[in-house]
């Protein structure tokens, strides 16, 4: 797939709120889109969004710990899901709110305003809306499977609704479905869009579709289990199917990072360039690769004296003693490609897809192929992304422990526990699948704080600042979630 150099100067945008809140953030008091085209505003949301969801930064993205992939090698609070001392939920509502949909719908106002006087250029304009709808849902739907009810139809709109109501996410969801159908069919693979200005696809239209497609499988698969939507979520992965999802890992959507900062990986300024040895391996998920024999573990880790250690979950470990992804200061190379500052970051990814099609034939959708031969495939282009052969991949599938037909459990239990593995990396996605399938069977440590309830957290709780600044609202939702808590379920959660 070809990259795209990001463009610094978009990165200097920014839209002066007096506050944090939900309503201030949405204020423009500098007008920052007078003059700034639509494909800068449309660039700079894209990089937000990879870097909210690839970074490792404790302030922001927490899910790699969620998932228990790695643990905190000396401050704990987050591996004990304390995430408010950092205000950890303020900040990923902040960005998806302030720094991706705001920049959106900036950007649909300034390509709604467009002239065109072809054929040719209306289909550009309308190639440009909706992607930018396509990313719309993207977040939208990122934000209500992590908090649950969320602001919707009165969000972004701070002169009309300057204290947004939260809208249930059920109805959320069921919006989504309707706005990505509505993109799909806008979409005009002969006609171009954003150019380079798209650092994903660089305007290449037919990707965008399976981009779309690809997401629309995952919203169906996300919500499968909640009977209101059961049947909305079998027509949507069987149209989606039909209509072309990621082929390849090719088609992933991939953000493809520079050597020089600002636009390095998240992780190489949080890994290399701070100097700090905050994270290593996590024993569940190194156990279990051990226990596999998994031709990934020198992909995903550094192994101590030639064996692969994962630390004890949630407690004080020496960064020495225990696998990790590498030695930052090591120049000799001894660290995995995770300490690249030039690794892409990724949205969704043939991987991903191919695992949803695993379930979604298990759930008796007419996706086409059988759940093995998905999830083969699955493992595969894991194995094979990551740096290993086919040959190995193949050796892999071979295993009892491994193969689709003998693996120990339901299909939930061995999907669940070979995308745990695959998502590496990935830690929302990790902890999201965990969400909906219980599986693997990963437990709370004795530690966690008390808000946790001796849980893994299932959401997040509402922001601090819409606590104070939305107060009646806030109120509301949290009732209407069942309680403000990280235990609580989301509604696509059932068991």
């Amino acid at each position: 797939m070809k990259k795209i150099i990001i463009f610094i100067g978009i990165l200097t945008l920014t839209w002066g709120c007096n506050d944090d809140s939900l309503t201030d953030l949405n204020v423009d008091t500098k007008n920052p889109s007078s003059g700034v085209p639509s494909g800068a505003l449309f660039g700079n949301a894209e990089k937000n969004l990879f870097d909210q969801m690839t970074s490792t930064n404790v302030n922001i993205n927490v899910f790699r710990l969620f998932a228990q992939h790695w643990s905190e090698t000396t401050y704990l609070d987050e591996s004990n899901y304390d995430i408010l001392q950092r205000n950890v939920p303020d900040r990923h509502w902040q960005v998806l709110y302030r720094d991706v949909l705001r920049d959106l719908k900036e950007a649909t106002t300034l390509t709604s305003a467009e002239e065109t006087v072809t054929p040719a250029e209306l289909a550009v304009k309308n190639n440009k809306l909706a992607i930018i709808e396509v990313l719309n849902v993207y977040a939208y739907s990122t934000l209500v499977d992590t908090f649950g009810n969320i602001p919707y139809t009165e969000a972004l709109n701070p002169d009309a609704h300057p204290n947004p109501v939260y809208d249930d996410a059920k109805v959320v969801y069921a919006d989504l479905f309707k706005r990505l159908d509505a993109a799909i069919a806008k979409l005009d693979s002969g006609a171009k869009s954003f150019g380079t200005s798209d650092f994903v696809y660089s305007g290449d239209v037919a990707k965008w579709k399976k981009f779309a497609n690809s997401l629309k499988l995952r919203l169906a698969i996300t919500v499968a289990d909640e009977p209101t939507l059961a049947a909305t979520a079998k027509t949507a992965a069987e149209q989606a199917s039909a209509a072309g999802v990621l082929a390849s890992t090719a088609d992933n959507a991939a953000l493809q990072y520079k050597s020089t900062q600002p636009n390095t990986n998240p992780l190489y300024e949080d890994l290399v360039t701070s100097g700090r040895y905050d994270f290593v391996a996590a024993a569940p998920l190194v156990t279990k690769m051990n226990t596999l024999n998994d031709p990934r573990r020198p992909l995903y880790y550094i192994p101590v004296n030639g064996v692969f250690i994962g630390a004890p979950y949630a407690q004080g470990v020496d960064f020495e003693t225990y696998s990790s992804a590498g030695d930052p200061a090591d120049d000799e190379g001894d660290h995995t490609r995770l300490l690249d500052p030039t690794l892409e970051g990724l949205l969704i990814d043939y991987t991903e897809v191919q695992f949803y099609l695993a379930e979604a034939v298990e759930r008796g959708f007419a996706v086409g192929g059988t759940a093995a031969t998905h999830y083969n495939n699955a493992i595969k282009s894991s194995i094979i992304y990551w740096g290993g052969t086919e040959a190995e991949a193949d050796l892999y599938l071979l295993q009892p422990a491994v193969a689709y037909a003998t693996a120990t459990g339901t299909w939930k239990q061995k999907i669940g526990e070979q995308a745990w593995i695959g998502y590496y990396n990935r830690g929302y996605e990790a902890w999201t699948t965990w969400r909906r399938l219980d599986f693997p069977a990963l437990t709370a440590p004795a530690t966690a704080v008390p808000a946790a309830e001796g849980q893994i957290p299932k959401r997040f709780t509402y922001p601090v600042l819409e606590q104070t600044l939305n107060a009646a609202n806030y109120q509301a939702a949290g009732t209407a979630v069942g309680g403000d808590k990280l235990k609580t379920k989301l509604f696509w959660d059932k068991f």
